[in-house]
């Protein structure tokens, strides 16, 4: 645990303190600090909990990893920062939230994964209702009755 909250402290964030692997506290609130959450934090694997409120931070609010876990309040006060959980949306097109994959290498490609699961449904549900249609229209499904008459014959027999 990490607490340098209300210290005065001024300047950006050091971003010598993705360092410190092990850290899972870091509050850094109520501080003079400036500039951009340094994407080394990032490799703070172990980090519960965020405090950066309070500061004069800017800039796109880093995504991934456990940056995904902290909450609004964790950024409260800095006006100048935007992206998610923040309900304001950066200007810059250019300013897309960089993702992280799990060995900390940015992923720009990473797919929804909410679209992936429903795709997966979706092709599937075609794919076994084609095949239950082509079973019945080309007539009597041969491998359903028998499993429905082993099934029914276990049933009479007990």
């Amino acid at each position: 645990m990490l607490n340098l909250s209300h210290n005065c402290l001024t300047g950006p964030i050091p971003s010598s303190l993705g360092d410190l692997s092990e850290l899972e506290s870091l509050d850094l609130s109520s501080n003079k600090l400036q500039g951009r959450i340094p994407m080394e934090l990032n490799n703070l694997g172990f980090l519960e909990v965020l405090n950066l409120s309070q500061n004069n931070l800017v800039g796109l609010i880093p995504q991934g990893k456990q940056f995904d876990t902290f909450t609004i309040d964790s950024y409260g006060g800095n006006l100048g920062l935007c992206g998610l959980p923040l309900s304001k949306r950066c200007d810059n097109d250019e300013e897309t939230p960089a993702k992280f994959d799990r060995d900390g290498v940015v992923d720009d490609d990473e797919l929804n994964w909410k679209i992936s699961i429903l795709m997966g449904y979706g092709c599937g549900l075609v794919l076994g209702m084609s095949m239950a249609y082509i079973a019945f229209a080309t007539g009597k499904p041969w491998w359903f009755i028998r499993i429905y008459e082993r099934v029914r014959q276990r049933i009479t027999k007990t």
